[in-house]
């Protein structure tokens, strides 16, 4: 009862700041005195006419951003997998490199790594502007999740590892049947919260002309001056993408402390 309590107000609060922004947002239209125009945003999201459903801009833009957040997140925990047990391994060679690269990713912006992979690595290894993108995001992602993998993996109390070796498992055997299940179930929270910053960290790849849910959005604005309209119609968009992200790390969250 209490938790539902909670729940409801949680509701009433989120709901209050939402209409009190939305007032803010009339009055501010009010004095700048734009015409707004609604009825048009529905074509660049979606028509439905004698040839069926036809996914707009807006929606097609959704698609790739869903695409290109999905691959970068699988590979962003390949990536920060591997550098955390690099991190933790007894190799010098194996520690600098995952060192060399978490000071390179985390020291430098985002945008700069993605102009970096497009126009100096990319003509080399022979990748598109998508590919490009992809494989900056996940760099930059991956090297965040090492941080959550390898405090997931340090939390692990030594007397597992010390139990796995007297039973005669080797260093990687004990990595994938004990420490690594365990570790992982403790993390998935925040991995679910580094996949919502992916998703916002997406648009980023507008820079390089991908033609994602951002960019979509900025070729309507130059081409209709409907500037409002669309960019809050992205932004819902977008949280479309981000509050289920966000409602899973919180029950993620939750369950792993009823069970613990």
């Amino acid at each position: 009862m209490r938790a539902r309590i909670n729940t409801l107000a949680h509701v009433a609060a989120f709901m209050t700041v939402l209409g009190g922004l939305g007032w803010l947002l009339m009055r501010g239209s009010d004095s700048l005195n734009y015409p707004w125009h609604w009825e048009r945003i529905p074509d660049f999201i979606y028509t439905w006419d004698e040839q069926g459903f036809t996914p707009g801009p807006l929606l097609e833009g959704l698609w790739v951003t869903i695409k290109i957040s999905a691959v970068s997140l699988l590979l962003a925990f390949v990536f920060g997998l591997v550098t955390a047990l690099l991190r933790l391994s007894d190799s010098f060679v194996g520690r600098f490199l995952a060192r060399v690269y978490l000071e390179t990713i985390r020291n430098t912006p985002l945008l700069t790594q993605i102009l970096v992979m497009y126009f100096l690595f990319a003509p080399l290894l022979g990748l598109d502007a998508v590919t490009s993108g992809v494989l900056a995001l996940s760099l930059f992602e991956g090297a965040y999740g090492s941080e959550i993998i390898r405090a997931g993996i340090v939390s692990i109390d030594k007397g597992q590892w010390e139990a796995a070796h007297s039973l005669g498992l080797s260093t990687s055997q004990t990595y994938r049947k004990i420490v690594l299940p365990q570790a992982l179930r403790r993390v998935l929270p925040p991995l679910a919260s580094l996949a919502v910053t992916l998703v916002k960290d997406s648009a980023l790849v507008s820079a390089i002309a991908v033609a994602e849910l951002s960019k979509q959005g900025a070729i309507i604005v130059a081409r209709y001056w409907l500037t409002f309209e669309t960019w809050f119609t992205v932004a819902a968009l977008y949280l479309c993408l981000t509050i289920p992200l966000s409602l899973l790390a919180l029950m993620l969250e939750r369950r792993i402390k009823v069970r613990s």
